[in-house]
């Protein structure tokens, strides 16, 4: 998600075309979640301008088409995943992990599908997975059953923080509209390979959000330490100002990690004057 409508004239230039607005993106953050492609294969050409726009150091953690994760759930996808693998070779190097999101119907009794899923997967790329099924987080077997599976295939474990969303009742449209919509499950903070990937959904008041955050700094901060290279997504319930939380959650790692490299200036979403 790089082109929020709330984002422009704000964050990116606006008018701004289309296939400029990811460049734009880019100098406010380092990675992007590609949930678009979640809904339908993007064409070659299209990841190609994606390319265009990015140096090769930005990172894509893209989300496998729901044909392959949530419509035939891992089976029989090899031609639906070979189309979506050729549309985004263009990308190179900014793949940084293909993410495979799994539906919460998805249960530990599934896990035989998913290991014969990654054991066939090209080595030529990263992989992480998100769950949804409580009995991975509540059940300890369950949970070595998925790091089993995941550290045989080198594949990372995807978690989706809520807790500081649920903390407490929601308070506007967009935290009522997230709470009948994302999952509600315990947070898990272990990392299984040296590319850890955090998602995180604050509330609408920033001092909640950053209040909510301050176990991943921490943790985010102890990867850093061990030579692990994370990579953090902040979102809210309407993710208005996403890009600025997201530079404020790095700053205060920075601040702890003075070695970590700063993000890139932004583009100015104004013409800069003289007076």
């Amino acid at each position: 998600m790089w082109s929020l409508k709330s984002w422009q004239g704000r964050f990116l230039p606006h008018p701004l075309p289309s296939q400029e607005r990811l460049r734009s993106y880019a100098g406010w953050c380092t990675a992007v979640e590609g949930n678009t492609t979640f809904y339908a294969t993007p064409t070659r050409d299209t990841v190609a301008t994606w390319a265009r726009q990015t140096d090769p150091s930005f990172r894509f953690v893209l989300k496998l088409p729901k044909v392959i994760t949530h419509e035939r759930r891992l089976t029989d996808a090899g031609e639906p995943l070979r189309i979506f693998l050729d549309a985004i070779e263009p990308l190179g190097p900014r793949t940084h992990a293909l993410w495979v999101q799994l539906p919460g119907s998805f249960t530990p009794a599934d896990l035989p599908v998913l290991d014969s899923f990654l054991r066939g997967l090209p080595t030529s790329h990263r992989y992480a997975v998100e769950v949804r099924h409580p009995a991975f987080f509540d059940d300890a077997g369950s949970t070595a059953l998925l790091e089993g599976v995941l550290a045989a295939a080198e594949a990372e474990w995807v978690p989706f923080d809520t807790t500081a969303f649920f903390a407490k009742l929601p308070t506007s449209d967009a935290e009522r509209d997230a709470w009948t919509k994302k999952p509600r499950l315990p947070r898990r903070s272990q990392a299984l390979t040296d590319r850890p990937i955090v998602r995180y959904l604050g509330r609408d008041a920033t001092a909640e959000t950053v209040e909510g955050w301050r176990h991943w700094v921490d943790v985010t901060v102890g990867w850093l330490h061990e030579g692990r290279s994370p990579t953090v997504f902040v979102h809210t319930p309407d993710n208005a100002d996403a890009p600025m939380l997201a530079r404020r959650f790095h700053d205060e790692v920075r601040a702890r990690v003075p070695e970590l490299a700063p993000l890139p200036e932004p583009t100015p979403t104004e013409p800069l004057t003289l007076f």
